[in-house]
Formats: C-alpha cells, structure tokens, sequence
C-alpha cells in the first residue's frame, strides 16, 4: 500500500514477524531498505532486532539512537540521523495540521492521517524519511551503509513508529509537547486577529525601574562582587579524589551558564549525547588537561576531536554534524549556490576557478577552501590543512557570503 492512500492503521501480510504494520511504519523500514548498500546487513540486522538485541531506543531531533548489542562483550553505540524541517516548514506542517480538524485528534489516538502526509509533502515538507535523508552511524569498526547494528536499531525504531508517530515529528525537530503548545499558541494568534487587542503594555522590570527613576534619587553604583559560579570553594575535595578545586570551579560556571541558557529558552544542552556534551565543554576552552581529559575518557582520536571541537565552537551541534556526516540536499540548491559561487570567484580573482560538487559539499580545488551545506540551511566554511578539512569559521546563509569570510580569514 502506497503510503498517500489512506488504509488500515494495522496491516495484515508480513505475520507476527514484521516490524512495522502501519503504513507510515513500513513507510520508514522501506526507507532504510532502500538506502542499504547491501542486502545482508540488513538481514543480519533484522535477525539482532529480533533477538532483542537493541537497548532501549532514545529520540531526539535529528537523531535516534541505542546500545545494540553485537557478537563482543560491550554493546556498540547505534545511531540513526534524520535532517530537521526549518521554522518555515514547521509552520507549513503545522498548517497542515490544523486545516483538518480530526489531524490532531487522529495523531493522540495512536494514527498517522494519510491526507496530512500528503499535503505536507505537496507543500513541500518531508514528514516520512526519504532514502536518501536516512544517515547510519555506529561505533562498530563496520563501514557498512548500514552496517548490521544501525541496521538493527532502523528496525527498531520501525516499532516506535508504528505505536506513536508522533516519534516522526521529534526526529524532524519537535516533539509532541512542543507541537500541542505551537498549535494553541497558533489558535490563540488566530482568536486574537478577530478581537480587540489589549495594550501592549510594558515589561514588569521597566516599570518598576521607571517608577523607581521618578521616586528616588539615583545612587552610585555598587562595586560588583563575585558571581555566585566564581567564589571560592569553602574547602578543598579531598586528596585523591581525582578532581581539583579549578576543576569544581570550572564545573559551577559551566552549570551556570547552562542555566542561563535554559532560561533564555536554549534547550539544545538537553539532548546531548555524552561524546557531543564532551565537545560542548572543550569548546569551552577549559584548557589543554581538560581537553586531554575529554579524549581520554570518551575514546576519541584526538585530532578527530579537535576537529570536532572548532567544529562544534563555529556551529554548535548542527556545525559538529556537518563536519562528521555529509547528507544529499537537493541538486537545485547545490546548482545555484555553485553558480553563485563561480560568479563572485571571478570577481575576486578575475579568473573561472573549478568547484567539485560532492552530496552537501562545494570544494574550491584551487584554493583549499570548501563549503559544506548543513541541514539548517547554512553554509559552513572549512579550510585544508595536512590533507585534512578543518572547520573555518562560523556559518552564513548565503555561500558566498561564507566564501567571503574563509577568504579573508585564509588571507588570500
């Protein structure tokens, strides 16, 4: 059955052994199917599946991930990596949504409406997983596209899928709480057009400052004392503990600027892997042992992680995704920033210069520049060196824009 027409939440025809019995189930395995390279991981991995062999499964956007369990002692490390949508199609889908009244009722009770998916994807939003968004990794020393443990956690997921599809809009970015509050604050948007709009008011803290400005004379201003994160420790850890007070004092302003974040409603730092929360903290710069710390402990190479580091510094986790997996945008995109580039090339050097094409990435030959397209939309600006891409500098809308700041920054 064709996932645009509407069918049977539970199809019959593969048994008790199929992993998916919903459309939009079989939807996602006929992805992953689709995009292997080779026939027995996939097989082998429908065997681990079914053995139990893959931990409990963790969403986040963008990426889904489990311990699989394989023929050594310690289980490896499975991931299974999906583009988010953008703000633009998120309203799009969310549209969509809303132009049905029994979508969302639909999507509570446990069913994917076939009509949504299908404007969605009219519109130009990809709900379901094409082949070619589908990015397996996996700590296993198998370069496999999958190998057998992602393999395994693909069809894993299959069963998520099948029992809440609103897994579907987590891995596209947004999960069900965030996609309920969007939609009544969407409502609420909508009712507020139609009435008479309150003033707009002032913040509660300008007020009380205007009003404190009217009532009182100004003071001098105190001199600043210490953030609560910087003071000293009352006592030192104690000997052999493995730690020291800078590193305790390093830990305080790290969790406090964590903090900070959440309250200014950054919620990336709450989906972090253990290897992405490592480059979050030597991104930091917390220093060269801390830095030897992070590579020890999470069994990176270390020219990898640095890499991953300066990655992670110019785009956070979006920028260290780009640096480690390419995806395949579509080829219009991939043709007009090229074109783009080879016009503003000219203008800067007063001669053509050959650009290779390759998936998400334009590389200048000629000048060890090379710009890689990330699944935010952003161009990310990396630079040669030793035979090695190291990420540039930070990422732009526009590539030649991001040309721009490489080539200046490279001195060229």
């Amino acid at each position: 059955m064709s996932p645009s027409v509407p069918g049977p939440r539970r199809a019959s025809g593969r048994g008790g052994r199929a992993f998916a019995v919903t459309w939009w189930g079989r939807a996602w395995v006929a992805a992953l199917e689709d995009s292997a390279l080779d026939a027995a991981r996939l097989s082998r991995g429908r065997t681990y599946a079914r053995q139990g062999m893959v931990g409990p499964v963790a969403f986040a956007p963008g990426r889904v991930e489990a311990a699989v369990q394989g023929s050594r002692y310690r289980p490896y490390r499975s991931s299974v990596h999906l583009p988010v949508l953008t703000d633009d199609q998120w309203g799009t889908l969310l549209g969509a949504v809303e132009a049905q009244a029994g979508h969302i009722a639909a999507l509570l009770d446990g069913e994917m409406p076939a009509e949504l998916v299908d404007d969605a994807r009219t519109a130009g939003v990809p709900l379901l997983p094409m082949p070619t968004e589908l990015e397996p990794d996996c700590s296993c020393p198998d370069w496999g596209h999958p190998c057998k443990h992602a393999a395994a956690l693909c069809y894993a997921v299959a069963a998520a899928v099948d029992d809440d599809p609103f897994a579907l809009f987590a891995l596209r970015g947004r999960d069900r709480e965030e996609i309920l509050a969007l939609l009544r604050t969407r409502r609420a948007a909508a009712r507020d057009t139609t009435t008479a709009r309150a003033p707009a008011g002032v913040p509660a803290a300008a007020a009380y400052a205007a009003w404190a400005a009217r009532t009182e004379p100004p003071s001098p201003p105190e001199p600043p004392g210490p953030a609560p994160h910087a003071a000293a420790l009352p006592i030192a850890p104690p000997s052999g503990a493995g730690f020291t007070t800078a590193d305790l004092e390093h830990l305080m302003a790290d969790t406090a600027a964590r903090a900070a974040g959440l309250l200014a409603g950054d919620t990336t730092s709450l989906f972090l892997t253990r290897e992405q929360d490592a480059l979050r903290i030597a991104a930091s710069g917390p220093g060269p042992e801390w830095f030897h710390h992070l590579v020890r402990n999470t069994g990176a190479d270390p020219i990898a992680f640095a890499r991953l580091t300066r990655a992670w510094r110019h785009g956070g986790p979006v920028g260290a995704t780009v640096a480690e997996r390419p995806h395949t945008p579509g080829p219009t995109v991939m043709a007009a920033a090229r074109t783009a580039l080879a016009e503003a090339l000219v203008e800067m050097t007063d001669a053509p210069a050959p650009i290779r094409t390759w998936r998400n990435r334009l590389t200048l030959t000629g000048h060890g520049i090379q710009l890689r397209l990330g699944p935010d939309t952003r161009w990310y600006p990396y630079v040669q060196d030793g035979g090695a891409w190291w990420p540039a500098a930070p990422a732009c809308a526009d590539p030649v824009t991001a040309l721009t700041e490489v080539w200046q920054r490279a001195g060229k």
